[in-house]
């Protein structure tokens, strides 16, 4: 606790003398130690090379569902940030939506609108809502910018707050594996996994408003995370779920945002 204490007066000393963020609806300030340009250029490498490593599904159908619910969640998406005021906050997105064959239950979105659903996860999300689900939360990450906000907590922590060009010249491997955790991407453990509870109610707070702004019933949710939380009986937890828990306080918390998605429905 101590070490929590003194991790959060830290933050809030940077938040002070460094450029901090605002997250969207909740108002929440977040440290911003890494510029747009810095993460978009990284997760641009990144994904190319995951892309050339992984095998992207053959299935057409399945993966023009995953294209037309990205496009359509990504239209709302913009039209949210717009009448909030923050469009900037994609305004160098270039989304792409892809489906990779893997028995992983797991999906993610990078900076830039680079969004990847392995197929493992389809027999979960079962139709075009639950993929909305899944799609809207991810997504929601990287608006919020949670993953930035992450690689900025890991600089400061762990590499003493040296700029990221420094930190990937003189310690290239470790700020990788810094890029990979802070986007969920690898095992995420240490002083940053206290903050992933934070992170993933912004995020379905969020990806609710989202997927009920692009016509999707947000009440899916709840019946996606009851049927997630099924996979955790008897056996290991997937990818997916080692930073999404997926407990009935979760699912209780999104209950209770479904009113508030609803309301954003019909604006245009």
């Amino acid at each position: 606790m101590r070490l929590l204490r003194y991790f959060s007066v830290i933050l809030l000393v940077f938040c002070l003398l460094v450029s901090c963020e605002t997250v969207p609806i909740t108002g929440r300030s977040q440290l911003s130690l890494v510029s747009d340009g810095q993460m978009n250029a990284m997760s641009l490498d990144y994904y190319k090379d995951f892309l050339s490593k992984n095998k992207l599904s053959k299935n057409q159908a399945q993966t023009q569902q995953v294209k037309n619910v990205g496009a359509r969640i990504a239209n709302a998406v913009t039209r949210f940030l717009t009448q909030h005021g923050q469009a900037e906050r994609v305004a160098g997105y270039k989304w792409e939506f892809n489906l990779v064959e893997s028995n992983e239950m797991n999906a993610w979105c990078l900076p830039g609108g680079k969004v990847v659903v392995y197929t493992g996860i389809l027999p979960i999300t079962k139709d075009e809502a639950g993929l909305a689900v899944v799609m809207g939360h991810e997504i929601a990450h990287a608006v919020a910018e949670h993953g930035k906000e992450r690689m900025s907590q890991g600089l400061l922590t762990q590499m003493g707050g040296v700029a990221l060009s420094v930190a990937l010249s003189q310690q290239p491997a470790a700020t990788s594996a810094l890029f990979m955790q802070a986007y969920g991407i690898g095992a995420q453990v240490g002083v940053l996994l206290p903050y992933s509870r934070l992170h993933e109610s912004e995020a379905d707070r969020l990806g609710l408003i989202f997927m009920s702004m692009a016509n999707y019933d947000p009440n899916a949710a709840v019946s996606f995370w009851q049927r997630m939380a099924q996979t955790k009986k008897g056996s290991s937890p997937p990818e997916f779920l080692s930073t999404h828990p997926a407990d009935q306080t979760r699912i209780n918390n999104i209950k209770s945002y479904i009113p508030e998605a609803l309301s954003y429905r019909n604006r245009r």
